[in-house]
């Protein structure tokens, strides 16, 4: 049966400016090409092209933010912190005029918890604070945990399976020279250039021991190495479980990368995100007994791989020094290495409730744990609350609406969690892994941390990406009367097709998904 596809995005994958025609036998309507280009052009696909274009320059961003508040701009540190914000401002106008803005129940619980946690805050600190100050503080506090967060949302209406994909290409590119730079980092001495902090000041970055700081590759701080490591682990294994998605040579590349730059990170939280990545391995086995051949050759290459990499000198005091700290840890808690992780993950769930008949009931201020909230409010970065994420939650917004974002957080985890797991019965691999490699962030994430914000941002909005089902329709087969060959399954719906079926799934019910 003949069809008519006009699809938005690249050629060959559903790119912008393809055209795929032929006449519709089942209504008896044939489209001409110049239909199909008017309807390419409408005012709602460019709007959508444009969000796109800048969640990838969000992304970017991201990656290169820490880099230009310490080595390119470090006078601008500070205003720095935001440069993503005017890019998502951006974002959310092309998406009301695309249309494709998130209505469902978690965006309008997210901005009701947001709106009256701003309005209690004001009214808390009015009487013990200059209006400006509080505007600042409160402002800030209300774009950590609110603001950026609908991204997550917007990503799933406008990218599809092969955009993902390419966020993961370029992710297993960027592991090699991120790798390069943390191994330089480890191997310069604490003050030396390539190791300063962000900003103008003497502040070091974190020892591992030995002489060695925490290597934070392009990030100011050692956690967006860990976020980073964390994702690209993510798609070397979904790589390796589905042949020629990625090359041979970017897999081995990537993954001599991320091997080294997990031994010289020196961060026990770096070992633990990939191990949570490489564990949703085995869910993935578990429900598709078929990965397991793939696997099985995939893994005498890392193991050949790591044999070769193990010998290399920067790998034996990496790992050393990597060992050190995981020991004592240990003995400085009289514990076990394994019970004293998981005291520590426990702990950071549970801290607060311990304290939390002792905070106002609308709590001291959203803003004020930050450690912008600190610069602002005492001149130095600080954090005045709390270090511990559902601790700051709880004390600046109080046991209410605290709670209430908590919940949010929790239920938002399941729901990524359990997409993710559907779509893996479906024999999709990629949700689940990315899942596993970013639900940490958005339950207990510092989201006033930017990097940890942007990252938790960014995984999930992936995340609840790859979930969307892959639609195959008649439109995919050209017309036998046009001479055409059988064409590629497309990512995303024409315009045409969504008139005439409806929208569609997922592309409306897609919900589920400090600096220091």
């Amino acid at each position: 049966m003949g069809n008519v596809s006009a699809t938005p995005g690249r050629s060959g994958t559903g790119g912008d400016g393809e055209l795929r025609c032929a006449t519709n036998a089942s209504i008896g309507v044939a489209v001409r090409p110049f239909d199909l280009q008017m309807s390419i052009e409408t005012p709602e696909e460019k709007a959508k092209h444009r969000v796109r274009q800048l969640i990838w320059l969000y992304f970017w961003l991201l990656l290169i933010e820490g880099a230009l508040r310490k080595w390119v701009m470090p006078r601008y540190s500070n205003p720095l912190l935001l440069v993503r914000d005017p890019v998502l401002l951006v974002i959310y106008f092309y998406t009301l005029r695309a249309h494709v803005f998130p209505r469902n129940a978690f965006v309008i619980l997210l901005w009701t918890i947001g709106i009256l946690s701003l309005i209690a805050s004001v009214a808390s600190l009015y009487p013990y604070l200059p209006f400006t100050p509080i505007l600042e503080v409160t402002l800030y506090g209300f774009r950590c945990n609110f603001l950026h967060l609908p991204l997550i949302f917007i990503m799933a209406s406008v990218f599809g399976e092969e955009d993902v994909r390419k966020f993961g290409w370029w992710i297993l590119l960027g592991m090699i020279p991120m790798c390069l730079i943390m191994a330089a980092q480890f191997e310069a001495s604490a003050d030396s250039f390539i190791n300063r902090t962000a900003g103008a000041g003497e502040a070091e970055q974190l020892t591992a021991g030995g002489g060695k700081i925490r290597p934070p590759g392009t990030f100011s701080f050692i956690s967006g190495t860990v976020f980073y490591i964390s994702v690209a682990a993510a798609f070397l294994i979904y790589g390796a479980l589905t042949r020629t998605i990625y090359k041979n040579w970017l897999l081995i590349a990537s993954a001599a990368a991320l091997v080294v730059g997990i031994v010289v990170s020196g961060s026990r939280s770096c070992v633990a995100s990939v191990l949570i990545v490489v564990f949703s391995v085995v869910v993935i086995l578990a429900v598709r007994p078929k990965a397991v051949n793939r696997f099985g050759r995939t893994l005498l290459i890392v193991v050949i791989g790591g044999l070769i990499i193990t010998r290399l000198p920067i790998f034996k005091e990496g790992a050393q020094i990597l060992s050190d700290r995981f020991t004592a840890s240990a003995e400085a808690g009289e514990t076990t290495i394994t019970k004293g992780m998981i005291e520590r993950v426990i702990s950071g769930f549970t801290e607060g409730f311990s304290h939390i008949d002792k905070f106002p009931l609308f709590g001291y201020g959203i803003g004020i744990g930050t450690n912008v909230g600190g610069r602002i409010l005492i001149g130095r970065p600080a954090f005045l609350l709390a270090e511990n994420e559902w601790s700051r939650v709880l004390a600046e917004s109080g046991p209410i609406l605290g709670l209430a974002f908590l919940v949010w957080r929790t239920l938002l985890t399941f729901k990524l969690g359990w997409l993710s797991f559907i779509a893996l019965r479906r024999g999709a691999l990629l949700p689940i892994l990315l899942f596993s490699s970013g639900f940490v962030l958005l339950l207990n994430g510092q989201l006033g941390q930017p990097t940890t914000l942007g990252f938790a941002v960014i995984l999930n909005g992936l995340c609840l990406a790859a979930t969307r089902p892959r639609i195959i329709e008649p439109v995919d087969i050209a017309s036998p009367l046009m001479g055409q060959p059988v064409g590629k399954a497309l990512p995303r719906r024409s315009v045409y097709a969504s008139r005439l079926h409806g929208p569609e799934i997922g592309a409306e019910h897609n919900n589920g998904s400090a600096d220091r």
